[in-house]
């Protein structure tokens, strides 16, 4: 009795890698790659900025690393999720796609982790960054995703770079906030010690804005979304998306400082809306104020807020614009704003941001809601093909 032999094809021996090679990066990256939208999308944007990237540097010196790599860097930093700019630079390093999303040669040496980062931090400023967001709503725009008319606001709390052990006491003529005074400790209570690493006893003080400062992050302040959640130094980020494709138009970082800066923020991005014709502005129903309605009337916007109504509260929205078919789609429609808000923490890794400073972290906002249009326009032009 025979048995049956089944033979597969002829093994496959290890051999010698070639010591040379020729590597075309356009080829190693798959057609239907989610990146090539990305950086199609991308290199418009930074082709229109061309003039102003040449302005910033000196026509003397050495050559840094181009601007256009240091943005679309920062980009598939964020895309990806990628926590620190070292394992950023190893995966460029190690990544055909990376390499070819930056036009990097594949013989081009890699960037050292900290010149990358130095580089980067003089480059991205608020206004570089919320250009880079305007050129690509306004591609968004002339392919249709983007209306002039509906809109929504809202804002979230980013989690500062700094912790407790760095507050200290100020002198009460520095402060600029509006908090309530807390408790003042008793003299019996020893002030918390300094230095890194030390163990601190933070039981019977009390901190406030008002108060005391981060010693590592002056800028952020102490807040929290609920009276059942506790405080964490925090900035204050705010975001305006257009309602019917869901994509962010504007954006901008403020102190949380408790004193309004949600509604001061809204009108401030309702007011840098171009065009002539009258909006429409949805938001939650913590805009739900007299003063925040009256501006936004004042505007030329409709104001889709939310109704606050409770036992001894009427709302600040008349009647008649809650009655209006228009109300009920913005309601629906301004949830999308949170999509954004989970996307930016979670996939962008900015629930708790690794750079310091108010304009710092305003302008890495301002490219994480760029990063999302990408993403977001992406999946709009790839449903629309």
């Amino acid at each position: 009795m025979t048995e049956n032999v089944i033979y597969c094809s002829m093994r496959g021996r290890v051999s010698q890698p070639q010591l040379f090679s020729y590597v075309d990066l356009e080829e190693r990256v798959r057609p239907d790659h989610p990146l090539r939208r990305i950086k199609t999308l991308a290199d418009a944007a930074l082709k229109e900025m061309d003039q102003t990237l040449t302005d910033l540097y000196s026509p003397l010196g050495r050559e840094s690393i181009p601007p256009e790599q240091l943005l679309k860097a920062s980009l598939l930093q964020i895309i990806y999720g990628l926590r620190s700019e070292r394992q950023l630079v190893e995966r460029i390093d190690d990544s055909f796609t990376f390499r070819w999303f930056l036009d990097l040669s594949i013989d081009a040496p890699m960037w050292v982790p900290t010149v990358y980062s130095k580089n980067r931090d003089r480059l991205l400023k608020t206004e570089i960054a919320r250009s880079f967001l305007s050129h690509i709503v306004e591609c968004a725009r002339s392919k249709g995703y983007v209306s002039q008319e509906h809109f929504s606001v809202d804002g979230t709390l980013l989690q500062a770079w700094a912790s407790f052990k760095s507050m200290e006491s100020i002198p009460p003529e520095s402060s600029d906030d509006n908090s309530p005074t807390p408790p003042t400790p008793s003299s019996s209570e020893t002030p918390p010690p300094k230095g890194k690493d030390v163990v601190k006893d933070f039981r019977g003080l009390s901190f406030s804005n008002k108060t005391h400062r981060s010693r590592t992050d002056p800028d952020a302040r102490l807040a929290r979304k609920s009276e059942a959640t506790a405080a964490k130094l925090s900035y204050l980020a705010n975001a305006m998306i257009e309602n019917r494709s869901g994509l962010v138009v504007d954006g901008e970082v403020r102190l949380a400082s408790g004193d309004g800066g949600e509604t001061q923020a809204a009108a401030s991005m309702v007011d840098r809306v171009e065009g002539d014709t009258p909006i429409t502005v949805g938001a939650d129903k913590g805009y739900d104020t007299k003063d925040f309605v009256k501006q936004l009337q004042e505007m030329a916007a409709e104001p889709h807020v939310a109704r606050n109504i409770g036992k001894n509260r009427s709302s600040a929205v008349p009647t008649e614009i809650a009655e209006k078919p228009g109300y009920a789609v913005s309601i629906r429609c301004r949830k999308r704003i949170e999509q954004v808000f989970g996307w930016i923490k979670l996939a962008g890794c900015l629930r708790q941001v690794k750079i310091r400073g108010k304009a710092a972290v305003d302008a890495f906002f301002l490219l994480a809601l760029s990063a999302y249009n990408l993403v977001r326009m992406n999946r709009l032009m790839a449903e629309k093909a």
